[in-house]
């Protein structure tokens, strides 16, 4: 019984959701993953728990109201015993954070004040959404800063826009996610649907790409080409674009159909589904933004969280 406590309390189900921000960064950032994206990773995770502890330890007189089955309310794990648990990951984060370099362990430490201060402070007002969305921002941009070598700070230029995606549809769900217990709500579900259309559709482009000619033959953009019915194709283009094409279709599949439920019958048990749809998303839309940067590796690896995702949340709720 304490296990499962435990794992209701870390919403270990929604853990799988974590990795793909370090594969997604480092990828953003044109770098191939190593060990400091491992210990990255591990950082991440460390402080993603830190928060699902944090978080039900600020919100344990609501939830005695709300949710009185979640671990505090009901008794299976002490208050004090969720803060001590928050501390210890947030302090176990920055080692390994530190251990990936300097700049990761700067990120990261902005990452930390960043989870502290939303389930302290700023979950429950204007500026919540906008608070969970920089730090899933700030979790992308780790895994940039922390792999390989060069100027961390170039890197995690590079990887700006996709941690802008990422924030999008953060910010999207945590909308949603302030009506799962009461429901109610139309509008943050529609506002969800049509940011999630959004960011599959930038997501969904091909970076830099630009129409192409053959002047007699054969090099585009300094890369050989062939010709076929008067239509340039340069090498590989065609499975890298269809590749990011089937995953930006499951990101819209995992997180639209739920959000629309949500909007035509905004209860408690579809707006929650939502967000747990919407938190399961970002699993393809990290790897969409991996195959995005051309790293088809890091976001096939990626995808192979998913089946694991969806078997444990049948077990443990992920919100």
């Amino acid at each position: 019984m304490t296990a499962r406590a435990w794992a209701e309390l870390l919403r270990i189900s929604a853990l799988f959701t974590v990795p793909g921000d370090a594969l997604a960064g480092a990828a953003a950032a044109g770098r191939r993953p190593d060990r400091s994206t491992a210990l990255a990773m591990g950082a991440s995770l460390c402080l993603y728990e830190a928060g699902m502890a944090l978080n039900d330890w600020a919100d344990r007189d609501e939830d005695a109201v709300d949710r009185p089955h979640r671990p505090i309310p009901s008794g299976r794990i002490t208050p004090r015993a969720a803060l001590t648990a928050a501390g210890a990951l947030t302090g176990a984060g920055l080692v390994l954070a530190a251990r990936a370099g300097r700049p990761a362990l700067g990120v990261a430490t902005g990452l930390a004040a960043t989870v502290w201060a939303y389930d302290l402070r700023l979950k429950h007002t204007p500026a919540g959404p906008a608070a969970m969305a920089a730090a899933r921002g700030l979790d992308l941009l780790l895994g940039a800063a922390a792999t390989g070598q060069g100027s961390a700070l170039r890197a995690a230029r590079s990887a700006l826009p996709a941690a802008a995606l990422l924030g999008a549809h953060t910010h999207a769900v945590t909308t949603v996610s302030r009506h799962e217990a009461q429901g109610g709500s139309t509008g943050a579900p529609l506002a969800a649907l049509a940011a999630v259309a959004a960011v599959g559709a930038v997501g969904g482009a091909v970076v830099g790409e630009r129409p192409a000619s053959v002047r007699g033959g054969a090099v585009v953009g300094g890369r050989a080409a062939s010709v076929r019915d008067g239509a340039v194709r340069p090498p590989r283009a065609a499975p890298a674009r269809l590749l990011l094409t089937a995953l930006t279709g499951a990101y819209l599949r995992t997180a639209a159909r739920p959000l629309a439920h949500a909007a035509l019958n905004p209860s408690p048990p579809l707006t929650q589904r939502a967000v747990g749809s919407g938190i399961r998303a970002m699993i393809p839309l990290q790897a969409a933004l991996a195959a995005r940067a051309g790293a088809a590796g890091s976001a096939l690896a990626v995808m192979g969280l998913v089946p694991l995702a969806r078997a444990l949340s049948r077990k443990v709720s992920p919100t």
